[in-house]
This record gives C-alpha cells, sequence and structure tokens, in this order.
C-alpha cells in the first residue's frame, strides 16, 4: 500500500489531494476496505474516512472519495490551518482475518489565507483603474471649478457694464466742441475837418492850401459815437 504525494502545501481556503495504491497478491475479487487516518504531532491516528471495493464515489461537507482500482482519491475539501497533519490509508483485506496494511505518511501544511498579498495588489489595480466614486469626484471638481469661473466672468462683465452707465452724460458722450473765439476788428472811415482859428489869420500868400487828410482809426467793440454817425442817426 503506497500513498503519494508525500508533501503537499496549500492555502486556507484551498483543497489538498491525495492518492492510496493498493496491489492485492492473492484473489483479486477478494473483499476488502481501505480507511483513511490523520496524525497530529504523533498522536493517536484519527480514522476520517473509509471507502471499500464496490462503493461508488462519496461526497460529505469535507472529502471527496473516488474508487479508481488499484488507486483510490481522496480530496479534502475547504482547508483549515487545524487541516495539517500526516495523512496516511490503511487496508483492510478479509478474506486474510486481521491482516490489516499500513502506507507511508504523507504530510500536508494548511497556510494561512494570502490576505497580504490581496491587500498589496488592491492598491496597484486602483492605481490602473480608478474606482468609479473616485471618477465622480473628479468630475464634480471639474464642474465646480468650471462654474466658478464662469461666474468671475459674469460678475467682472456686469461690473463693467454698469460702469459705463452710471457716468455722467458728459463723460461717456464725446466732448462738444466750442466755436473758437474770434476777435473781430472794425474798421471805420470818417471825414475829419480841421478848422483854423479865426483870429489867425494869416496873410493869402502864406496860407497852405486846403488840404483833406484821411486816418484810420480802429475802435474797440463799444464804439464811441462820431459826428458823421450822429448825423446818419439823426437823419
Amino acid at each position: 500500500v503506497t500513498f503519494f504525494p508525500a508533501m503537499l502545501t496549500v492555502p486556507a481556503g484551498g483543497s489538498a489531494t491525495f492518492f492510496c495504491n493498493i496491489s492485492m497478491e492473492s484473489d483479486s475479487g477478494s473483499e476488502y476496505s481501505l480507511n483513511w487516518y490523520k496524525e497530529t504531532n504523533h498522536s493517536q491516528a484519527q480514522k476520517i474516512a473509509e471507502i471499500s471495493r464496490n462503493n461508488p464515489p462519496t461526497k460529505t461537507e469535507k472529502y471527496l472519495l473516488t474508487n479508481h482500482t488499484p488507486a483510490f482519491k481522496i480530496e479534502i475539501l475547504n482547508l483549515h490551518q487545524n487541516d495539517s497533519g500526516s495523512y496516511y490509508c490503511g487496508l483492510i483485506s478479509f478474506f486474510e482475518p486481521d491482516k490489516v496494511m499500513e502506507s507511508n505518511r504523507s504530510q500536508l501544511v494548511v497556510t494561512a489565507a494570502p490576505e497580504k498579498m490581496n491587500a498589496t495588489d488592491e492598491p496597484e489595480m486602483e492605481e490602473g483603474n480608478p474606482p468609479d466614486y473616485i471618477k465622480a469626484v473628479l468630475l464634480g471638481i471639474l464642474l465646480l471649478a468650471g462654474v466658478v469661473v464662469l461666474l468671475i466672468f459674469g460678475y467682472l462683465t456686469v461690473t463693467y457694464r454698469r460702469g459705463d452707465v452710471e457716468k455722467p452724460p458728459s463723460e461717456n458722450m464725446p466732448a462738444e466742441e466750442k466755436p473758437p473765439v474770434v476777435s473781430v476788428s472794425t474798421v471805420d472811415y470818417g471825414v475829419l475837418e480841421f478848422q483854423w482859428e479865426q483870429h489867425a489869420q494869416l496873410p493869402a500868400e502864406t496860407r497852405v492850401v486846403d488840404q483833406t487828410e484821411y486816418a484810420t482809426i480802429v475802435f474797440p467793440e463799444e464804439k464811441p459815437v462820431t459826428p458823421e454817425r450822429e448825423k446818419k442817426h439823426q437823419d
């Protein structure tokens, strides 16, 4: 009777499979039974399962037994760390009373579940593919920033236009051009009569020939009344 593999290391939550191979030297048609045992820290062996020659595959919550004569398979399901220990099988042949043959021992080591590896992998997955809630937060921040920019732009536009409206009309409208101040000079022409004094009569030969003298007089805005003007006014 042989038992293999000799060593198995499986993480918790998985399953372990062992095979027990038997060889019948005498009558192959004889009846027999195959038992499965477990030892923990060299303590007394504990029978965990049994299968006979003509039994169909048997499954429980913990073990799955399959008959592939001359090999028998046992699968230990849903492993926990307390499933660690030594396993072997024992053949009981009924045609030879009191004949029990035991196989070699195989060691099963159940390790802790790879929680640390999963915790390490999760950040990498998150970096490559951010969760949906992170995408939603980023989108919300972008939308909020856009709204703030629009509000600032609208406020500046309204303030600028309001400043133009509130300015006095004189500031908003171009200054009217005032006519240039032009000083106008008036030129008047008149006749000046020069009279000789009566008491100073000179001889004819020494008297100067009568002459008419013309003068140009520039008057200010308020013109004085000349004899000529007064005469015209009386007429």
